[in-house]
């Protein structure tokens, strides 16, 4: 079991044709379900071509129709990401990846909106993001597919190298993972925390949870209030930015600390009085994550 993606998902790379696109989908494809799982590309004007034998076509609706895609990842560059995003979630996809960093704010407040006009099943993941995995079937973004296993443990960041980060650590204390979910840390994106925990808490496969966040916002202590009267599995957290000067902003655009909210001391106060095990030392996630099972 897994959540989110698997060996039968069917994936279309929107920016296919750029040199980032091509990369990581050569990666992809060859990390685990083979030619199977990457069925097409997305290109508007470059329809009828092929890379390594996977098709374009001019939409995401026409490339949906022709190969039963499921799942887009999106390689677009900034400009025009917004709208790939759109074209996605319009053809109705179960679910929508975007990679892409440095969209602007307000294209991604026009997605939301537009979503939440569409309001049907599909789920949008990043922008900024490094992706989705789930080891030994599937891998959908840049992460490094070698150091992941396929084992019982949800992994949830908001920071990318921090995800590759524990996965490692997992993995070499012989814990392999489910899932490992970059959500990523723009101010105005899709899946949050709180959503991938609901997720991990209905697999069954899925025995603990590592979550990590960073300073701004409040979605990992919401996601802890959810946590603390819903979740039937232990989670481990990390929060970035703990030596973080007090104002100074850094990391992620939504790793902004306003009015005194939103810094590692207060993130980490919320999930230790929600029952989540906690660390500040990113080297030891992994050696946490195994005390608690």
């Amino acid at each position: 079991m897994a959540i989110l993606i698997n060996k039968n998902t069917r994936v279309m790379t929107q920016g296919i044709t750029g040199k980032t696109g091509q990369f990581h989908t050569r990666l992809s494809r060859e990390y685990a379900n083979g030619v199977e799982g990457y069925v097409a590309g997305v290109h508007p004007k470059k329809s009828g071509q092929e890379f390594e034998g996977i098709p374009i076509y001019g939409t995401v609706t026409e490339a949906k129709k022709q190969t039963q895609a499921n799942v887009s990842v999106i390689y677009v560059p900034p400009m025009a990401a917004a709208a790939a995003i759109i074209e996605a979630v319009e053809a109705d996809l179960d679910l929508v990846i975007c990679i892409t960093e440095g969209i602007p704010v307000k294209d991604m407040i026009v997605v939301r909106e537009r979503m939440r006009q569409i309001n049907n099943k599909t789920l949008l993941l990043g922008p900024n993001c490094p992706g989705v995995i789930t080891p030994d079937e599937i891998k959908i973004g840049i992460m490094p597919g070698h150091i992941h296993k396929k084992g019982p443990i949800g992994v949830v960041s908001r920071s990318g190298t921090l995800t590759y980060e524990a996965v490692g650590q997992l993995t070499e204390l012989g814990l392999g993972q489910s899932t490992a979910v970059g959500i990523g840390g723009d101010p105005v994106n899709g899946l949050k925390h709180v959503d991938i925990l609901k997720l991990f808490n209905d697999d069954p496969y899925t025995e603990a949870v590592v979550m990590i966040g960073e300073i701004g916002g409040s979605d990992e202590e919401i996601a802890a209030e959810w946590a603390k009267t819903n979740m039937t599995k232990p989670i481990v957290g990390f929060i970035a930015g703990v030596t973080a000067p007090p104002g100074k902003r850094m990391g992620h655009a939504g790793a902004i600390i306003a009015g005194g909210k939103g810094t590692a001391e207060e993130k980490l106060s919320v999930m230790e009085s929600c029952n989540i095990k906690t660390t500040r030392n990113p080297a030891e996630m992994g050696k946490l994550l195994k005390s608690v099972l």
